[in-house]
């Protein structure tokens, strides 16, 4: 199963970049969108899409070109969970998950609290709720994927200047802590499991040409619950994709 993680910055600003045909060109197998900023109704190549084999399913924040989530899939999922029950991170369309009878895969985007104290507040919640639901839903669903943006660097490894993001949000040391403590109850970073170099990110700022310069961050993830760790037989960054700030992620489970 060949399973895709992308944040597309706006979904249909990423279909003018040719991004179904590159979607076609993948055939992933599943394929997790963070921050799409539209619904089913904004998009007018959904039956492109369905002609490519995708089955599609939204989540998208309540408040209009904002946030969202989506996962497209070839298989028909037994079961399609909305949301993970906390109404002030549904209305945001954080998350939205398939489940397939070997497999269940999330696609979830965490808050950003870059602008400003606010919003990381809020990012602190997120990750402690949020957080718990998880450990309690991979109890339920042993074979998990989360897939997303979670926007946090894991290690300085994850970031191009370490010292001079110290006290910026995304690499601070109670985010970073969160992610040590969320992969230590169980999980895999299916990335860093066949890849130990550095220099790998997935999302680069628009400013001062930090893409073409790779000053990046690694901050979409494909996390697979620890019981999946023997079924990893790929993972790698999509860095050639040019559709949005972000690159895809693909892992790739052999069942």
């Amino acid at each position: 199963m060949k399973i895709i993680t992308y944040n597309v910055n706006g979904l249909r600003a990423a279909i003018n970049k040719d991004w179904l045909a590159w979607l076609q060109a993948t055939d992933a197998d599943v394929v997790c969108l963070q921050e799409i900023k539209a619904t089913q109704n904004d998009i007018k190549e959904l039956l492109l899409v369905e002609q490519l084999g995708y089955q599609h399913y939204w989540f998208p924040a309540e408040k209009k070109g904002y946030s969202g989530t989506a996962i497209f899939c070839k298989q028909t999922p037994k079961h399609v969970e909305y949301g993970c029950g906390t109404a002030d991170f549904d209305r945001e369309g954080r998350c939205i998950r398939v489940d397939f009878d070997e497999i269940s895969v999330m696609s979830a985007y965490f808050p950003s609290g870059s602008s400003g104290d606010e919003r990381q507040i809020f990012k602190y919640r997120f990750l402690d709720e949020f957080g718990k639901y998880l450990t309690l839903l991979k109890v339920e669903h042993p074979n998990l994927v989360i897939c997303g943006d979670y926007n946090i660097c894991h290690r300085p490894i994850d970031i191009h200047n370490p010292k001079s993001n110290a006290n910026s949000s995304g690499f601070l040391p109670e985010e970073r802590a969160w992610m040590e403590e969320f992969i230590e109850s169980g999980f895999v970073d299916t990335f860093r499991h066949v890849n130990k170099e550095p220099h790998n990110y997935t999302w680069w700022s628009y400013r001062a040409n930090a893409r073409a310069k790779n000053l990046g961050w690694r901050i979409d993830y494909a996390m697979a619950s620890k019981e999946l760790e023997g079924n990893i037989k790929r993972a790698s960054i999509l860095c050639e994709a040019k559709h949005s700030d972000h690159c895809p992620m693909l892992v790739e489970l052999e069942f």
